[in-house]
C-alpha cells in the first residue's frame, strides 16, 4: 500500500501504544488530534523505539488498518514532538519517509543571495 502522492497525510507526533488497533486509532485521530477519520486522509503514528508505523483510514464502507514493522536497528526517521501534535504531509512525502528519508528538515537551507559576482 503506498498513497498517491496528492493523498492528506495526518502524522501524529507523540509515539502511542501499537497494541491500538484501528478502532483505538480511530478514536485518536477524532479526540487526540481533533481530526475526521472519515475525511480522504490518512492517519500515522508510531511508537516510542520509531521502528514500526500503523495508517488508519477509511475506505467506502469500512476501517483500513496498515502497519509496518522494521527489522534490526533500522529507524523511522519520524517528526519531533516540538513541531506540534500532527504533522502534515503529503502521500510523496508519506512515502518518502517509509523508506527511510528525513522528510522534515525538506532538504537544503534556502540562502538569500543577493549577487553572483
Amino acid at each position: 500500500m503506498r498513497p498517491g502522492p496528492e493523498v492528506a497525510v495526518y502524522l501524529c507526533a507523540a509515539p502511542v501504544d501499537m497494541r491500538r488497533q484501528a478502532n483505538g486509532l480511530a478514536l485518536l485521530v477524532e479526540q487526540g488530534l481533533q481530526r475526521d477519520v472519515f475525511a480522504p486522509a490518512l492517519y500515522c503514528f508510531t511508537n516510542r523505539r520509531r521502528d514500526r508505523v500503523k495508517i488508519v483510514y477509511w475506505e467506502r464502507n469500512g476501517l483500513c488498518l496498515w502497519s509496518k514493522r522494521l527489522e534490526g536497528r533500522d529507524r523511522f526517521i519520524w517528526p519531533s514532538e516540538s513541531l506540534g501534535e500532527t504533522v502534515s504531509m503529503t502521500g510523496r512525502e508519506l512515502n518518502a519517509l517509509l523508506d527511510g528519508f528525513d522528510v522534515v528538515r525538506r532538504g537544503h537551507r534556502d540562502l538569500d543571495l543577493r549577487r553572483v559576482g
